[in-house]
């Protein structure tokens, strides 16, 4: 039987195109059509069922690709990986999503301000120190000293009293230091001599003097009031 079947193979790939054939084998009727690729051998071998009518020509074009289609796409190209669609998060807010980079901003948008541009707090103005300019009545109520502005220090002057005008010079070069006070030289017309000296402000209207000589080892000291 198998021979029979290798037989009918044979015949129809040798055979012409459009050609059918019948033929009688040990009782059996053969039919073999070429154009349609089927063979009946009844009892052994039979694919005459539904199949394409397409004529072997047809197949044979089907398969060979066109010249056009040779020359343009001579590989299928691999299937591009299908895409995956995330959608979006039910939290989102539209309203805080970022507008596209090429979007044009209206001239009346808000700007939003965010804490890091915000303006930054003021400090409080810390108060200038007190300093003792003015006139000044001394201890023993025997002068008037008005004090002044030198550069960046202080000096002392002693002040006629018939003309209010500024005369010898009695506090020299006084340089600030910490706690309202002022450290120089003073100047004793009494005694013609000049010795180390710090003033410091005692409340708005007294002004503590001292003056010492000989590196220190003799001090004394006043209390001045505020005239204006």
């Amino acid at each position: 039987m198998k021979r029979l079947a290798v037989i009918a193979a044979i015949l129809m790939l040798t055979s012409a195109a459009h050609a059918q054939y019948t033929f009688e084998y040990g009782g059996k009727t053969i039919r073999i059509d070429p154009d349609r690729g089927t063979v009946s051998i009844p009892g052994i071998f039979d694919n005459t069922g539904p199949r394409s009518k397409r004529s072997r020509n047809d197949q044979d074009a089907a398969k060979k690709p066109s010249p056009d289609q040779a020359k343009t796409n001579p590989r299928t190209p691999a299937p591009s990986p299908p895409t995956t669609f995330s959608p979006p998060s039910a939290a989102a807010d539209p309203a805080t999503a970022a507008p596209p980079a090429d979007a044009a901003v209206s001239p009346t948008a808000t700007a939003k301000v965010t804490p890091a541009d915000a303006a930054p707090p003021k400090l409080p103005v810390q108060a200038a120190t007190p300093e003792p300019l003015g006139l000044w009545l001394t201890e023993e109520k025997k002068g008037r000293v008005r004090i002044e502005h030198c550069g960046v220090n202080l000096c002392g002057y002693s002040v006629d009293p018939k003309s209010n005008q500024n005369g010898e010079q009695v506090l020299i070069d006084m340089k600030p230091d910490k706690d309202a006070s002022w450290s120089g030289r003073i100047f004793d017309s009494e005694t013609g001599s000049t010795y180390d000296s710090t003033i410091a402000l005692k409340g708005l209207d007294r002004l503590q003097l001292q003056g010492c000589a000989f590196g220190g080892i003799f001090c004394g000291g006043q209390t001045w009031s505020r005239l204006n």
